[in-house]
């Protein structure tokens, strides 16, 4: 995509061209007529700019030279001027409906025939596209939100001048994620948020989290994706050591920057294995503990009951995800959004797998994708192929130790008082096929009593009869969960434990370990 070098570039050669007409596409305006400025006077170019606030006034010298600020009071005199002015520039920046054939456009059209006549050019910044016969009359060129080194240079900027005044903790590696988390931003939005940093006459490394949370707060009103608030303390997850080792060496990867080596951040993964067990938690958890926004995206959701309405729902979706990168995309129980490819009469579903696998594919947006199934056997092959996800994790029933620090989280969260070993290692023993949830649920009960009649009073035997009540999956359909566990050799154990040789079905499986 065009950045702020390119479009200069551009630019500066449709004006030496001369050519009559040009409109530049951008939601950043300043940016723009920073880079007509620079022209202005590093070429030497006659540029003139009309504001509604203004009027006409130079670009190199900031002097009014009309003071009839209405936009049909600078056509006029564009037109008169051109006639008797070589060479001269005329930008407009509040011009609207200017994307289909009425009189405002056909004003702008018989100008630019004038200029062109008489060696002028017509600037036009806008947002909106250019209607069709007008914008054939000259060249169009576009100007995106600055790209990682614009930014880059756009932060050093900003901060140098204070570099004397006010405590400036961040090294090259800083600016750098700093730099990375700002994509998607205007300069304009940059700067002010590194503006609130200098007030505070520090800039710390704690404060590229709260950089996250200010861009954050600029989009939290886009549609398309469920922003998913984290309280502090709840998104602790017990076991899965072998899922968060590999989360601990994927990290720092998001936010680097990886185009020396062609490289694109970590694309995510996809999480399978028991209902109950940990894979939504899983989610929370990354964006908890990485400290970035977490949103959540429902397949589901998206279906639409008019021909495209479906596609353009996740197309806007995936937009909206890539504009507040970085941050975490949860995608929970994927399988019921795009299961049944190429079954559906309306070919529905194969274009919204088509559609998000492309995304998936070709994105180098810093979202890193959580998103979970309980039967990948539903799934399109294609979603499974390496290179869409990082890789992908078997969530099978806690072992021994997993559900000790398990029942150790909820304990310490629901109770205020410690409990004895001996008392811990039974309730180990007696949730022998729990789900986390399933433990969750029995310390749960456990806390009631506690605030009932107070965390001291709970009688010891109180706690293994919460756990002796709970009926787990696997004892009430066994069945299902042997058939979801059948899937385990086709992914990586997230508990970090190879199963024992016995154990194994036919078949590869890649293992991490310590």
């Amino acid at each position: 995509m065009p950045n702020g070098a390119e479009t200069k570039t551009r630019v500066e050669s449709y004006l030496l061209a001369r050519i009559p007409f040009v409109s530049v596409r951008t939601v950043e305006r300043g940016r723009v007529l920073d880079l007509l400025g620079e022209l202005a006077r590093d070429k030497q170019l006659d540029i003139l700019l009309h504001t509604l606030s203004q009027g006409l006034r130079d670009l190199r010298t900031k002097q009014v030279v009309f003071d009839d600020k209405s936009l049909l009071g600078a056509l006029d005199l564009a037109g008169e001027w051109f006639q008797s002015r070589a060479n001269l520039t005329i930008v407009f920046t509040d011009v609207q409906h200017l994307s289909d054939d009425n009189d405002i456009s056909r004003r702008f059209a018989d100008l630019a025939a004038l200029a062109e006549e008489h060696g002028g050019c017509i600037v036009i910044i806008t947002s909106d596209p250019v209607w069709n016969m007008l914008q054939r009359m000259g060249m169009s060129v576009r100007l995106d939100l600055p790209d990682f080194d614009e930014m880059l240079q756009a932060v050093h900027e900003f901060l140098r001048p204070y570099a004397t005044d006010i405590r400036i903790e961040w090294g090259p590696a800083e600016f750098e994620q700093a730099a990375s988390i700002l994509a998607g931003v205007t300069k304009t939005e940059a700067l002010n948020i590194l503006a609130t940093f200098v007030v505070k006459k520090a800039v710390t490394k704690e404060d590229l989290v709260e950089l996250s949370r200010a861009k954050d707060s600029i989009f939290s009103e886009l549609s398309g994706i469920e922003r998913v608030t984290l309280r502090p303390g709840d998104n602790q997850v017990g076991g899965l050591s072998g899922l968060r080792q590999w989360l601990d060496r994927k990290r720092p990867l998001l936010t680097m920057d990886l185009r020396d080596r062609g490289m694109r951040p970590p694309r995510g993964v996809l999480l399978v294995g028991v209902p109950g067990c940990g894979k939504s938690l899983s989610a929370k958890t990354i964006a908890s503990d990485w400290q970035l926004p977490l949103y959540r995206l429902d397949i589901g959701s998206v279906l639409g009951a008019y021909v495209g309405q479906s596609e353009n729902r996740l197309r806007d979706a995936l937009a909206t995800a890539d504009t507040v990168a970085p941050c975490v995309l949860w995608i929970d129980e994927i399988e019921k959004g795009l299961a049944g490819s190429g079954t559906d009469s309306t070919g529905v579903t194969t274009r919204l797998v088509g559609q998000f696998l492309y995304w998936l594919q070709e994105s180098r947006a810093r979202v890193f994708v959580v998103a979970t199934a309980n039967d990948v056997r539903t799934l399109p092959q294609e979603l499974l192929r390496s290179g869409r996800f990082d890789d992908m994790f078997f969530v099978d029933l806690p072992e021994p130790d997993e559900r000790r620090e398990i029942i150790g989280i909820y304990l310490r969260r629901y109770l205020h008082v410690p409990v004895p070993d001996n008392i811990v290692d039974e309730l180990v023993r007696l949730s022998e096929g729990f789900a986390g949830s399933d433990i969750e649920a029995a310390v749960a009960e456990i806390g009631h009593e506690a605030l009932r009649v107070g965390d001291a009073n709970v009688r010891l035997d109180y706690f293994l009869d919460c756990f002796r009540n709970v009926v787990p999956l696997v004892r009430t359909t066994p069945e299902k969960i042997e058939e979801i566990r059948q899937l385990r050799d086709r992914a990586i154990p997230a508990s970090g434990k190879a199963r024992p040789a016995a154990d194994r079905s036919t078949g590869t499986r890649r293992v991490v370990l310590g």
